[in-house]
């Protein structure tokens, strides 16, 4: 009968893996995985790179492990991965941080203190804690270079994204378009959206409803409501169901409309007297009140192609079939 060495119970799972670890640097085990597949199919990895600006919380043993199942299976596979580190070294929450350490609260703060300065103190700060970093991905197990780990502030890594940006222009698949984005005008900048969800808070925003006056036809509007008012500046198209039922509507009595506030398009403070607006039948009474008189019935597929002047005019390049009536099956008459 074979004969085993007696395991003791009571272990200490925290000094086992001290253990273990101890005995991964002894014998340099995460290189050595690499230098004996010199030669094998490799499997490129490089990290999506932290902000060390920051001290490593619990949140990013879970992420960090993730990055390691994968390059480990690899790895056991027989394949070659070096398993690059980095680190991210720009970016909103690298200023903030720097901003509460300076007192500032506005931009012309930054532009006081000296933008070359600020930018100092930011290449400062981004490294500040790479150390407890470094400690926690040893502690985990986590297998990465970064000894050789990349900076996002080095110049070699910054001429690398210009390369290959233009290696992009160069294949000709590199646009420029128009996309909506989160924008802070007290940081005058565009956000991520990890930078929105670092001050993320419920509010209430108001829905508005809004006269699309048609083209060749004065005093006749689309009236359309939206829960979305901020994406009225790069409006593209107004949308119908292609068979609900469809009015023109002359508002003849702006008193007759229903008493509870914010149930009318009247109750926006718009002169609609005399008006003729385009709207969904079902929807008359309870939006422009019982003084609506119906000047013509149709279907929403009537409507289709019809072209209007949108709210904004900074956006017009949208096509032949910007700015006008289209189909869409997600159109509902009952709001």
């Amino acid at each position: 009968m074979a004969q085993h060495h007696p395991v003791d119970p009571a272990q200490s799972f925290p000094e086992l893996e001290q253990r273990v670890l101890a005995r991964w640097r002894e014998r340099d085990v995460f290189r050595e995985s690499v230098r004996r597949r010199q030669g094998a199919e490799p499997f490129v990895f490089y990290e999506g790179p932290p902000t060390a600006n920051g001290r490593p919380g619990s949140h990013h043993v879970l992420s960090r492990v993730f990055k390691d199942v994968f390059p480990r299976y690899q790895t056991m596979r027989g394949r070659l991965v070096h398993r690059k580190g980095g680190w991210d070294c720009h970016g909103l929450p690298v200023e903030l941080e720097v901003e509460k350490e300076l007192g500032f609260n506005v931009k012309e703060d930054i532009e006081r203190y000296g933008v070359a300065e600020f930018n100092a103190k930011c290449r400062e700060s981004v490294l500040r804690y790479v150390d407890e970093w470094n400690a926690l991905t040893e502690r985990i197990g986590f297998w990465i270079d970064t000894d050789e780990a990349y900076f996002t502030l080095d110049d070699t890594y910054v001429e690398s994204v210009w390369w290959s940006l233009k290696q992009v222009w160069d294949k000709g698949l590199l646009y420029e378009g128009n996309k909506v984005v989160p924008y802070c005008p007290r940081c005058g900048t565009a956000l991520s959206s990890h930078e929105v969800a670092l001050g993320y808070r419920d509010v209430v925003d108001p829905s508005v409803y809004v006269r699309f006056p048609l083209e060749g036809q004065p005093g006749t509007s689309f009236l359309a409501w939206t829960t979305m008012p901020w994406t009225l500046v790069p409006h593209a198209a107004l949308a119908v169901d292609p068979e609900a039922g469809y009015v023109r509507a002359r508002v003849k009595d702006v008193g007759a409309h229903p008493a509870e506030p914010g149930a009318s398009a009247v109750d926006v403070g718009a002169d609609l007297e005399g008006e003729t607006l385009i709207l969904a039948e079902a929807l008359v009474e309870s939006v422009l009140g019982e003084g609506a008189e119906i000047e013509e019935r149709m279907p929403g597929s009537a409507l289709l192609g019809t072209s209007y002047a949108p709210p904004f005019p900074y956006i017009s390049d949208y096509g032949e079939r910007g700015h006008t009536v289209l189909p869409a099956e997600f159109v509902t008459t009952e709001d």
